[in-house]
């Protein structure tokens, strides 16, 4: 009787590791933004030190939070509150559980070149000339894409807002300043372009963009009872503004691995990380 029992034994043994469900899959969510990105990948690579396989699912932001609340993802760190994604929260909320957020001192807006004469959004009323009556934007439907249109309605400026990307957008970016141009461009913090050039937000006296905003961290329904020990890692991941943008400066130089960077990132913050998995 012995080998069964010993058998039975080491079987449970290699069922109960380190993590309630080694190998399980977590699917994260995000969009493919340069800070979701870093999020991603550094939430991907701790995970996996817990035994979990982490599949990243890129979508539009609307979708994004569909996934989560349809449960076609396990949880997403890309959600920007309150002004950014409010209607997708609105629509949702009741489907998803909003665990809170992994990054504060987030900001949406318009930014250009330090050296710009332009200082305020009303400013574009009178020199839209001078950035060729255009806003360069990002993926249409975007949150910041919306708040970028009611800004324009808001202010009664005669811009165009272009739609485009991430890459299209910061491409333009510089592509300008090289040039010694003027150019707007839809923006957020945080973002490795601040990082990498003299910006500067342009005021917003009507507050259409809002106050400061956050990065949140969201849940399917079900998940803190079916991977306990990953709920409570995402309760506890956290990130500040200049961490995110320092790993997104790295992962913009040529030839970057951006699979490295999170983990040296992970690397040099053991202890913080340490802390997320207590």
């Amino acid at each position: 009787m012995r080998a069964p029992v010993l058998g039975a034994i080491l079987c449970l043994a290699l069922v109960q590791t380190p993590a309630e469900a080694a190998g399980k899959e977590v699917r994260l969510a995000y969009v493919e933004w340069a800070d979701a990105v870093v999020a991603t990948d550094i939430l991907k690579q701790v995970l996996e030190e817990k035994g979990y396989q982490v599949k990243t699912i890129p979508l539009a932001a609307a979708a994004m939070w569909q996934a989560v609340a349809n449960g076609d993802a396990d949880a997403s760190v890309a959600a920007w509150l309150p002004v950014t994604q409010a209607a997708y929260y609105e629509k949702l909320k009741n489907r998803l559980e909003l665990i809170g957020p992994n990054v504060t001192g987030a900001k949406i807006g318009w930014a250009v070149p330090a050296s710009s004469p332009l200082n305020s959004i009303e400013d574009l009323k009178t020199k839209a000339a001078d950035v060729d009556g255009k806003v360069i934007g990002i993926d249409p439907g975007a949150g910041l894409m919306k708040s970028s249109e009611a800004a324009i309605k808001a202010y009664g400026l005669p811009v165009k807002l272009v739609d485009g990307s991430d890459a299209t957008m910061t491409s333009a970016l510089k592509d300008a300043i090289r040039r010694k141009q003027d150019i707007v461009v839809t923006a957020w913090t945080p973002h490795w372009m601040f990082a990498r050039y003299e910006l500067k937000y342009l005021a917003d006296p009507k507050k259409v963009f809002g106050e400061d905003e956050s990065v949140n961290t969201l849940a399917r329904k079900g998940l803190k009872d079916d991977m306990p020990e990953v709920y409570k890692i995402l309760t506890k991941f956290k990130l500040t503004v200049k961490e995110e943008e320092a790993v997104m400066a790295e992962n913009e130089e040529k030839g970057a691995d951006h699979v490295a960077n999170a983990a040296k990132w992970i690397k040099q913050h053991r202890e913080t990380v340490d802390g997320w998995l207590k």
